[in-house]
């Protein structure tokens, strides 16, 4: 199923021409990321392991292979890191474990892919091109359990997770290498993101992604408590901060939340999502599993004015349209997801 067609951007003459690096371009956000880049006349590259347990798959560029150099290699292997970056003018990092029950069994794991690969990348980027632009893929899980609502950049950070926990040291290397080394870093801190791309066969990477795949086999989904309020973000409007964040100066060496639509519970997505399927799909409401439990952060949605402020960036895709889109694109592909 192509892309949705997007408008021109002021700053399109920003990225064409440039050479660009998406790091976990076979991924969710990185494959979405990536075929924007190229409407926007950029040389990609995509480097990602395409590990099974995380959501790289072909099938996110299936098309536009001849539009991009993709290089299957995972970012711990710091031999291949200055041959990827040099002559990058953006690198773009989305590249990441991001199940919180994986992070709990595989730390070590989590740690290595989450905060030393970054950190390589950093390396490579200071000694092959300097002058780049680095964009880093966050997450809220970083604050833990909110001690107040909307989450503002200054919130407390009490990671509830090792996930939290390495992402948080993946940013501090970020910020580091922008105030030691001069490098031109933004750290985006990203709530629910969801749309089309993301991995839908299990629950490891994102609850909705399973919801989606249920609805569609015709199925009934589970929906575990039921009552926290979160913040859902169209994978388009990821995007769009994504570049955002590294065209504008002003967002150069700063971390932002992004958020999305407005903050609405489990239970009022679930019926959303059913509704988004015309109507056809039930779940049922259970306890949440104790491994998951213990690690859930409770309520959470975003203050994310300060990158509105800087940037001019704001959510374009409401929730009844990125659930009717993420759902007939996966009616149209669901066999290669699976």
């Amino acid at each position: 199923m192509p892309s949705q067609p997007h408008a021109v951007k002021p700053y399109a003459a920003t990225f064409g021409g440039a050479k660009v690096l998406v790091a976990g371009g076979l991924g969710f956000i990185g494959s979405n990321l990536a075929l924007r880049l190229i409407e926007l006349g950029a040389r990609v590259t995509i480097v990602d392991s395409l590990d099974p347990d995380y959501g790289g798959n072909f099938a996110n560029i299936a098309g536009d292979e001849p539009r991009l150099d993709v290089v299957v290699a995972d970012l711990r292997d710091r031999e291949r890191l200055p041959e990827l970056v040099s002559g990058c003018r953006y690198v773009f990092n989305m590249a990441a474990q991001t199940g919180h029950v994986d992070s709990m069994r595989r730390p070590i794991n989590d740690l290595e892919i989450n905060a030393a690969a970054p950190l390589m990348l950093l390396e490579a980027v200071r000694a092959e091109c300097p002058d780049a632009v680095v964009v880093y893929g966050s997450t809220r899980q970083i604050y833990g359990r909110p001690e107040y609502l909307p989450v503002d950049e200054r919130h407390p950070l009490h990671p509830v997770d090792v996930n939290g926990v390495s992402k948080q040291a993946g940013e501090g290397f970020h910020t580091l290498y922008h105030q030691v080394y001069g490098l031109k870093t933004a750290i985006l801190r990203l709530t629910n993101t969801y749309g089309p791309r993301m991995r839908i066969r299990d629950a490891r990477q994102t609850f909705i992604g399973i919801w989606l795949r249920r609805v569609l086999e015709g199925d009934r989904f589970e929906v575990w408590g039921g009552q926290q309020q979160r913040d859902l973000a169209y994978v388009d409007d990821v995007v769009e901060a994504a570049l955002l964040a590294a065209a504008v100066p002003a967002a150069h060496g700063r971390v932002f939340n992004i958020g999305g639509a407005p903050p609405l519970s489990l239970i009022d997505l679930a019926n959303a999502t059913i509704a988004a399927n015309g109507g056809q799909g039930g779940f049922d409401i259970k306890e949440f599993p104790a491994e998951r439990k213990s690690i859930d952060i409770g309520d959470y949605w975003a203050d994310d004015n300060l990158f509105r402020r800087t940037t001019g960036w704001s959510p374009a895709v409401d929730l009844a349209t990125g659930l009717k889109r993420s759902i007939d694109y996966y009616r149209a592909n669901l066999a290669r997801y699976l």
